[in-house]
């Protein structure tokens, strides 16, 4: 995941801490999976909506961004 092991985590979310305080954090947290839920959504969606375009559209037409 982009690289980063367990101390780089665990550095970030210590200054996170430090930042936000323990108050905030919990909150920001929730929000960001949150979005991040809404976002694989979203993403899901659209290849859902591409695959079904796929397989309605006649063979040997090719993708729509081709012509």
């Amino acid at each position: 995941m982009f690289g980063l092991g367990f101390p780089e985590i665990a550095l970030i979310g210590g200054i996170a801490l430090v930042v936000l305080g323990p108050k905030k954090l919990p909150a920001l947290a929730a929000s960001l999976g949150t979005g991040l839920r809404e976002f694989r959504k979203g993403v899901q969606g659209m290849q859902e909506n591409q695959r079904r375009d796929a397989e309605t559209r006649p063979p040997g037409t090719g993708s729509p961004a081709d012509s």
